[in-house]
Parts: C-alpha cells; sequence; structure tokens
C-alpha cells in the first residue's frame, strides 16, 4: 500500500467525522478511479480486468458506506480505522494478483483480516499470540497450492486494534511471522533503498553498503535513528533463525543488506537470488520460501565486519536533555529512584543516561514528550534537586558488534568530534557493549556524524 493511499484514507476517514462534508465522498471515487486505471494500465486479458474491475468497485462501494455509517454515528473507533485502512492493501492486492495472473503467473489473493478467531484482548499480546498468529497465517495460505499467494499485510482484527496496538510496521510483522509460520529459510522486505548503510548516505559522503549486520546491530540502529526494520518485527524471524534480506523494490538485481541470526543459521548451500521457488508478496514485501543462504563470500565478510570498529554511525534528532543535580539531601540511592519513579509515572522513556552520586543527566526523545508534561516532571523533581532542560539536541551513535570490550572506542569517537570543533554534552555505552553514544548540539550534529565516519569507519 503506497504512502498516497494512505493519506488518502486516513483524510476520508478525518472528512467522515465533519457534519455534513461530502469531502470523503470524492476522495473514495479518486481512490477507485486510481485503482481501476491501474488495472486497465497493466492488465490486457478481458476476464481477468472484469473480474478486478468488479472487486476494485465493489470494496470502494463498501467503503463508502462505512464512511457514511461514522459521519452518521459521529465517531470513528480505533477498529473502525483498522477496517478503514484495510481496504486500501486489499485493492492494492487485487491488482497485483490480476497482473500476475495476466502474466501467465497462477496467483492468489488471501486476505488475513478475519484470521484471528481465538479470544485475545488487549493484555495478552504476548509471545503466544504471535505464536497464534504465526499458525493461523500458515493456515490461511494451505489452500493456495501452487499458486503465487498475494497476501495483505493487515491483520485483524487484533485486540486494541492493530495501529494501536502493533502500530505502522504491522506489514513487517505480518510477514515475518508468515516467515516464520510457513518455516521460510529466508525473509524478505523490499523497501526504496538498497539496505543498510553505514551512514545515511543523503547525507554522509563515503557511506557505504552493508552486505551483512547482526540482529542486535540493526536493533540499535533502528532505535538510534536509523529506519531498518522494527525490532519485534525482526525478533520474531530471528527466533525462528531465519535470515532476513533487504531489498532494493527498484534493484532487484542487487544484493541487499542481509541480517543474519546468528553462525547456525548459515549451514546450507547458496542458491540464485531469485529461484523457481514460490514467493509469496504482500506490498512491499517478498517472502521467499526457498533454500536462501548466505555464500562463502558473505561469510567471511561478516566475519571481518567484526573486527574492532563500528560498522555503523548515525544520528536521532530532537532530543531534549535534563540535568538534576541533587540538593544532597538524600542518599545518591534514592535519589535516582525518586528520578526514575516519577519519570516512570509520566510514561517518559530515557533514550541515554549519565549519572554521579549528585547528578544525573538524560537524553529523551523530544517529539514524544508534551511541554505540559515536561512542566510537570520539573515541578516534581524540585524538591529533589534543581533540574535543567536543554532542547535541540540530537544523539549521534556508533554501532558495532566488533567493538564489544574493545578499550578507546569512546574516547576517539570524542576526539574525533572535536577535532571539528563539535562539543560533546553526554555520552553513554549501553550496557550490550555494542553502542557507544553521545549528545551534541542538533546543529552541529551531521558534522559530527561525517567526523565519526571519517574517522572510525574509513
Amino acid at each position: 500500500m503506497t504512502l498516497h493511499l494512505v493519506a488518502g484514507l486516513l483524510k476520508a476517514a478525518a472528512s467522515a467525522l465533519e457534519p455534513g462534508s461530502t469531502e470523503f465522498i470524492v476522495t473514495v471515487q479518486d481512490i477507485r478511479h486510481d485503482h481501476l486505471t491501474a488495472a486497465r494500465e497493466h492488465i490486457s486479458n478481458e476476464t481477468i480486468l472484469q473480474r478486478v474491475e468488479r472487486e476494485v468497485k465493489e470494496d470502494c462501494s463498501h467503503l463508502q458506506t462505512f464512511l457514511q455509517a461514522i459521519q452518521t454515528i459521529e465517531e470513528i473507533s480505533p477498529k473502525s480505522k483498522d477496517a478503514i485502512m484495510a481496504v486500501g492493501e486489499r485493492l492494492s492486492c487485487r491488482i497485483v494478483a490480476g497482473i500476475l495472473n495476466d502474466q501467465g503467473i497462477e496467483a492468489q489473493f488471501v486476505s488475513l483480516e478475519t484470521v484471528i478467531d481465538a479470544g485475545f484482548d488487549s493484555t495478552t499480546l504476548d509471545q503466544n499470540f504471535y505464536d497464534y498468529l504465526s499458525r493461523a497465517f500458515a493456515s490461511a495460505l494451505s489452500n493456495c497450492g501452487h499458486r503465487v499467494p498475494v497476501v495483505t499485510g493487515f491483520f485483524g482484527p487484533v485486540p486494541g486494534s492493530l495501529l494501536t496496538s502493533i502500530g505502522r510496521g504491522y506489514t513487517d510483522l505480518a510477514a515475518a511471522l508468515l516467515a516464520v509460520g510457513l518455516g521460510a529459510k529466508e525473509l524478505q522486505i523490499w523497501k526504496e533503498v538498497d539496505g543498510i548503510f553505514t551512514a545515511d548516505p543523503r547525507k554522509v559522503q563515503g557511506a557505504r553498503l552493508l552486505d551483512m549486520i547482526t540482529p542486535e546491530e540493526a536493533s540499535e540502529l533502528t532505535y538510534y535513528g536509523s529506519e531498518v526494520i522494527h525490532p519485534f518485527t525482526m525478533e520474531q524471524v530471528v527466533r525462528a533463525r531465519i535470515p532476513i534480506r533487504i531489498k532494493n523494490v527498484m534493484k532487484p538485481s542487487g544484493a541487499g543488506t542481509v541480517i543474519f541470526p546468528d553462525q547456525d543459521a548459515l549451514g546450507c548451500q547458496l542458491v540464485k537470488p531469485w529461484s523457481s521457488t514460490p514467493t509469496l508478496v504482500s506490498e512491499p514485501l517478498f517472502l521467499t520460501d526457498g533454500r536462501h543462504c548466505a555464500s562463502e563470500r558473505e561469510q567471511t565478510k561478516r566475519q571481518q565486519q567484526h573486527q574492532q570498529r563500528p560498522t555503523a554511525v548515525t544520528v536521532k534528532e530532537n532530543i531534549w536533555v535534563m540535568t538534576v543535580h541533587s540538593n544532597c539531601r538524600s542518599l545518591s540511592q534514592k535519589f535516582l529512584a525518586e528520578v526514575f519513579s516519577l519519570l516512570d509515572r509520566h510514561g517518559i522513556a530515557v533514550d541515554l543516561i549519565s549519572t554521579s552520586e549528585v547528578a544525573v543527566s538524560m537524553a529523551m526523545e523530544g517529539s514524544v514528550v508534551e511541554e505540559k508534561v515536561m512542566k510537570e516532571v520539573v515541578s516534581g523533581l524540585s524538591s529533589v534537586g534543581v533540574v535543567e532542560v536543554k532542547k535541540g539536541r540530537s544523539i549521534v551513535s556508533a554501532v558495532g558488534r566488533g567493538m564489544k570490550g574493545l578499550v578507546g572506542v569512546s574516547g576517539r569517537m570524542i576526539s574525533t568530534i572535536a577535532n571539528v570543533g563539535v562539543n560533546v554534552e553526554m555520552i553513554s555505552q549501553g550496557m550490550s557493549e555494542i553502542n557507544v553514544s553521545c549528545v551534541v548540539a542538533e546543529e552541529h550534529a551531521w558534522i559530527a556524524l561525517q567526523a565519526v565516519h571519517d574517522g572510525l569507519l574509513s
């Protein structure tokens, strides 16, 4: 489902809540026109085209009726928003299945919208629930036989709603759960980038495409600013020891970047990236159930990556730094307990922490902290010490499994940044020992990142 379509569906949902508005009707008509046009441009077989056109018209008609009902009751629930978004997935997959059939490839449209039939509530979205989903997804594909399944990335109804409980990464998660349920040998996720780079290639000169990366490194990069893959999506396939290959939908011949679960996942022979084995597609995801594995060249490069230097660097912007200086009227452990208890009560997550007996500095993501909440936190902490909040900061992170236990990485990182005239305000090393991060002024973040990339990765 394209971002344009997502925006259109969200716009239609918002318009339906406006009394007397007919804008959502126009939006639905535009969506129907776009999909009918796409079908007519790419499907030449008249019988297949007529079927796809009928299905598109029916889906859009049901969507319009649903939105009219929302306007009547003047309310839209999270599950109703899920149902609206599901239409977009359905339309996209119907057209893809139609195009494949038109090209002589036997394909079958599969909707995952109704696969959840067990009794789950919003408090039971644990691993047992996702194991259940893997089995249910695999069962939904059991009737496809030799046909290529074209599967909706949307699945529901998830307790508490899919968008609320899972978030926008539900499509990647659906592919991961399908991979686990089918026992796939490799999960391929297709994006509009070549793979994972040593840094953002749009802003850092000399950034290189990585042939491979570990799940731990990918998780750290995702958390600290690089859009790689949602950590929970990755966790599902890593648990099943399934490698993940990230490829560019515009450059299908590229090797992409492979996220390897562990050494044991590499014990098979190499086959071509595009084999004749069945491929399951959920735009923009391709799940391959073939004997895919790393070549000896890839295994060698993976070992080389573990040399004593970072694998990649990244920046996380819009950071606030809160520093609390203790009034020394309580023990250091009690002081820290009071600080973090208050943050927990307000639901504030901390990205980085630097502590001493009399002070603690914490970096947090500004986009998820409301000004009103921050004022309440500052007021609440005034009883334990003096509070200072600085905005307009960024976190610069160096990530690499090869850094684990290595002496001097933090010092080299600070000196490299200092050499380009950028002040480091705070530094922290993750407990995993594969991440070293520091806080700098936001206007100097990319200068610092370029320096770290040149000094530690080149």
